[in-house]
């Protein structure tokens, strides 16, 4: 294609926008203290080969509420969090195996098709308030377990790791 002195312009503005509207989709960088990082199979980071969320950044997200009782807490409460499914399409994730690692080296493996709508949630709040270390925070897989009792399973506790700090994702 031949450019002439009309179309140069034009063609710099559509470059311009370009250029603006994939800087405008990247990942933020996170300006406080960073409880995530999400590393392996993912499109879309923002520290080297990672994406890094602090709390605000993750809050920025589409929030989902999960009322359910759980094996470690008594009575029913009210989680906030981001569901798993967006996380996963938000950082570029698709088929898969997510290694979940917690502040302790604890890891699990939670397959990535767990990342369904009405699925689980990484909670960021229980009953409004965000959760302490010593209350499973910051970070908790949490799966609505009162809403399917196929959420019920020794298998499925086993994945609803807390103290979430970490997430790599193994392709399979």
């Amino acid at each position: 294609m031949r450019m002439n002195a009309r179309s140069l312009p034009l063609s710099l503005c559509g470059l311009a926008l370009s250029a603006s509207l994939a800087q405008a989709e990247a990942l933020p960088m996170p300006e406080g203290p960073v409880v995530l990082t999400i590393s392996g199979a993912i499109s879309e980071t923002n520290v080297e080969e990672t994406a890094q969320f602090d709390i605000a950044m993750l809050k920025e997200l589409e929030a989902r509420d999960v009322e359910t009782k759980t094996i470690w807490t008594e009575g029913s409460h009210v989680f906030t969090g981001i569901s798993l499914s967006t996380l996963l399409e938000h950082v570029g994730a698709e088929e898969g195996t997510i290694r979940a690692t917690a502040i302790n080296d604890y890891t699990v493996e939670i397959p990535t098709s767990d990342g369904i709508e009405d699925g689980p949630i990484v909670a960021y709040e229980m009953d409004g308030n965000a959760m302490s270390r010593r209350e499973k925070g910051p970070l908790w897989v949490l799966y609505p377990y009162d809403a399917n009792a196929e959420y019920r399973t020794e298998v499925i506790y086993s994945r609803s790791i807390w103290q979430l700090d970490r997430m790599e994702i193994v392709e399979e």
